[in-house]
């Protein structure tokens, strides 16, 4: 186990450029196994989950080859399906949240789709409902054996349908637009993701030949093709990791800029930053933040208490809501944070309290934070990582205090930043990673 040694209050300067989007590499590395023609993917971030997958991948039978940094080819012509039914592959799906959706391209150009129970962060219920009552719709049998913890979904072929999606699932949205790229008929998806992953993950596929359109709704149409042919993607810049820097420069009072964030696809959350009393300018398609010594909340129009939550896109995604949290301790002003989707991705603020932070735990989905406007900083303390978004809150939180803090766990952390301690080292923080 790996651990960060923090000394906090350090102040950065500089500038800093944000990893490939986690998100967005899990669903276009598993996408390569529609089509047996190459496919290079640009700016993959190199970090522990992206790893593992392009290792099960290659493993699978995929020709996987780094050209450069961030760039792979894969060629996905010798897929050898009976891997799937290997000790090694359940140990690696099992591990690996991403490895749901290797199910829908492997179900629409092979006719079969199994894996493990998936791991990932344990912050709550996850369920899968979603992606297999769609592969439903489009006419494959599916079976969970409860004495192996294995789902499997076969069909002879894939036919179009209509579905209304139970909830707005992201990674449950991606699988089935894989599944049905290559179904026969029309396939229309209701209350679909819209989320930048998907629409990358659907000009993607349209560059390799599918039919969707409504990209960038929640209504998405695809007309079955086929075949796929190979392409070449690029993907987006870090909503997350974007937002975490925004975050990380508030509470440590520094100027940074953050180069090339891809500004249009960030939606609400510069926003969203703003009603925190955060500064941020826009600079061509960097976001400069400013020196700030203190930050003020905003509160509704009639003066009550400002509520932050996640939503469905174009709403803030829940993936920030750690980070918000941890800024909003040394804002001026109180907020109550609302964690909407999982109920136990609030669970790291005992941690916050002992460094001195005045949050009340009202529910596994609600915390009110009371902002200490600096008055009294955070305090070093010794800390686990329990997930990658609450681990780099705590990082956070530990740049930001007084003292040595230890951070034990990072792991979690490496799972979703790349490098991260060296990118911050190189504009003035104090890292250690120690083994």
């Amino acid at each position: 186990m790996a651990t960060f040694e923090v000394i906090g209050n350090q102040k950065l300067f500089g500038e800093i450029h944000p990893q490939g989007a986690k998100n967005e590499a899990l669903q276009v590395l598993c996408a390569v196994l529609l089509t047996s023609e190459v496919v290079t993917i640009e700016n993959i971030p190199e970090i522990r989950d992206v790893s593992r997958l392009i290792e099960l991948l290659a493993d699978l039978g995929v020709e996987v080859n780094k050209i450069e940094k961030g760039k792979f080819t894969f060629c996905s012509k010798n897929v050898d399906i009976d891997y799937l039914k290997t000790e090694k592959y359940a140990a690696q799906a099992t591990a690996l949240r991403g490895s749901i959706m290797l199910v829908g391209p492997l179900l629409g150009r092979f006719g079969i789709g199994y894996i493990p129970k998936p791991g990932g962060d344990k912050i709550g219920r996850r369920k899968l409902d979603t992606h297999f009552i769609g592969f439903q719709k489009l006419g494959a049998i599916f079976n969970f054996d409860s004495t192996t913890n294995f789902f499997t979904v076969g069909a002879k072929k894939l036919k179009g349908s209509y579905m209304l999606l139970e909830e707005a699932s992201v990674t449950g949205t991606a699988n089935i637009i894989m599944a049905a790229v290559l179904a026969e008929g029309t396939t229309t998806i209701f209350n679909a993701a819209c989320e930048p992953y998907i629409q990358q993950l659907c000009i993607m596929l349209n560059n390799m030949g599918a039919k969707i359109s409504g990209v960038g709704s929640n209504l998405l149409t695809i007309e079955g093709v086929t075949s796929l042919k190979g392409t070449t993607h690029k993907i987006l810049p870090d909503m997350i990791e974007i937002g975490s820097f925004i975050g990380m420069a508030a509470m440590t009072q520094s100027e940074i800029t953050i180069k090339n964030v891809a500004y249009q696809e960030l939606g609400v959350i510069p926003d969203s930053f703003k009603r925190l009393g955060i500064k941020l300018e826009k600079r061509n398609d960097d976001i400069y933040i400013p020196y700030q010594e203190h930050y003020e909340i905003e509160t509704f129009i009639d003066g009550s208490i400002l509520t932050i939550a996640d939503s469905i896109w174009p709403g803030l995604t829940p993936d920030l809501l750690s980070v918000f949290l941890v800024v909003a301790t040394q804002a001026k002003g109180s907020v109550l944070i609302h964690q909407k989707m999982f109920e136990s991705r609030l669970f790291f603020v005992d941690k916050l309290i002992e460094m001195g932070a005045q949050i009340i735990l009202c529910d596994p989905h609600r915390a009110t934070v009371i902002g200490m406007d600096r008055r009294f900083p955070l305090r070093g303390t010794t800390m686990s990582s329990p997930d990658i978004r609450a681990g780099v809150a705590l990082l956070i939180a530990a740049m930001s205090a007084n003292g040595k803090s230890i951070i034990h766990n990072i792991e979690q952390i490496d799972r979703g930043y790349q490098n991260i301690e060296e990118r911050l080292n190189n504009i003035g923080a104090k890292i250690k990673r120690l083994n």
